[in-house]
């Protein structure tokens, strides 16, 4: 398990989240604030592997049905082709299944069985009491008795290119075992799952306040022990093992040191990484390189209105100086500066982008100085006055 320290907006729970989408793992951020110990009001931690349990559901359910995406596909176009023709014809069947696949019958109406929506499961109102069932639980399970004979339908009429996800959702359901989906999401979670848990510094008390009775401070480190350690979760879908699962915290820990957390939790994230605040190249390359970075958003929001937006280099680079200069002086966000930055040189351009409608507007260096300079040379006095 992992530990890592950094400032705010230094992209630490970016490299999680890119890690877990990069296996194609099961992966849930969750703030270490919303969780009070057992025996309080609130969230306990075992909700977070049920939590992860759900997500990978839905994960191995979407990968499943994207294996099966042809055969689905198939079965949709022959139960159109039964509505547009009859089921036993076959005389004009193959010239309507070309039409069919050139989109020319998509405004054509047909009759839908259309299954009535599944129920969204409430919040978990287990209230942190461990023995209590959450009562979403009990509302699924006897949803499930009253549905064992089979989701209701209504007969609607529709257009075939409105019926299409409809029938989708009907077959990759017929064809998609719910317990091969189980098997498989629990299997997953337990062998590849990814919890990352942000700001682990802020149930964290300094040495000299330890034994506060704050709900959501050491009882909550307490709890996580057994749960990164490695113990046995029981959710809706079955039984979790934790002990493969890889835990990652991060945290500023500006209040506190990470020494402050309970000493068994130390040992529980052995691999510890310090990340560095961002210098001013880094924030240039934040801007540049990613291919949805800021700067491309600005270029597309503005084609909308038919105003073609130029980034010169050297305004790119003034945005990154006054980014680092603000994050040194005033207060470091981090990344997040540079959204702010980009926001006060964007905000006139915005407002006019209407009246601007096929022109080409150029930001350079002294553009942005203009917009954005004073902003630097005043430093925050808002914090001097009583």
């Amino acid at each position: 398990n992992i530990l890592i320290i950094g400032p705010t907006g230094v992209g630490k729970t970016e490299i999680a989240r890119r890690l877990a989408k990069m296996i194609g793992a099961p992966f849930i951020k969750v703030e270490a604030t919303k969780f009070t110990e057992v025996g309080f009001v609130g969230r306990d931690v075992e909700q977070i592997i049920r939590d992860l349990a759900d997500h990978a559901i839905t994960m191995v359910r979407a990968q499943l049905v994207e294996k099966k995406r042809a055969e689905i596909a198939v079965k949709v176009e022959e139960k159109i082709l039964d509505q547009l023709v009859g089921e036993n014809s076959t005389t004009n069947r193959d010239s309507f299944r070309a039409l069919l696949r050139q989109g020319l019958l998509d405004t054509r109406t047909i009759d839908v069985d259309v299954p009535e929506p599944r129920r969204q499961a409430p919040l978990d109102t287990g209230n942190g009491n461990p023995n209590s069932q959450p009562m979403n639980e009990i509302i699924l399970r006897f949803d499930k008795l009253l549905q064992q004979g089979g989701r209701r339908s209504e007969r609607r009429q529709m257009t075939i290119a409105e019926a299409r996800p409809v029938l989708e959702e009907v077959y990759s359901e017929k064809i998609i075992s719910e317990e091969d989906v189980k098997k498989a999401a629990l299997h997953s979670v337990e062998q590849e799952g990814i919890v990352f848990i942000d700001e682990i510094d802020k149930i964290c008390s300094r040495t000299e306040y330890r034994g506060s009775a704050d709900a959501s401070s050491e009882g909550v480190q307490r709890d996580l022990l057994p749960l990164i350690e490695g113990s046995t979760v029981s959710t809706k879908h079955g039984n979790i093992n934790t002990d493969h699962i890889l835990f990652v915290c991060s945290g500023a820990f500006h209040q506190c040191k990470p020494s402050d957390l309970l000493a068994e939790l130390q040992g529980r994230l052995p691999i510890r990484v310090e990340l560095q605040q961002l210098t001013e190249e880094d924030l240039y390359r934040i801007l540049t390189e990613p291919e949805t970075s800021l700067v491309r958003q600005q270029e597309a929001l503005l084609q909308t209105e038919a105003v073609t937006l130029k980034f010169e280099d050297s305004a790119l680079r003034r945005v990154a100086a006054l980014a680092a200069a603000v994050n040194r002086d005033v207060e470091n966000i981090g990344a997040r500066r540079i959204h702010t930055i980009l926001e006060r040189v964007m905000e006139h351009i915005s407002f006019t982008a209407c009246e601007r409608a096929g022109t080409t507007v150029t930001i350079d260096a002294a553009y942005v100085d203009e917009q954005v300079g004073n902003m630097v040379t005043k430093t925050d006095l808002s914090r001097f006055i009583l």
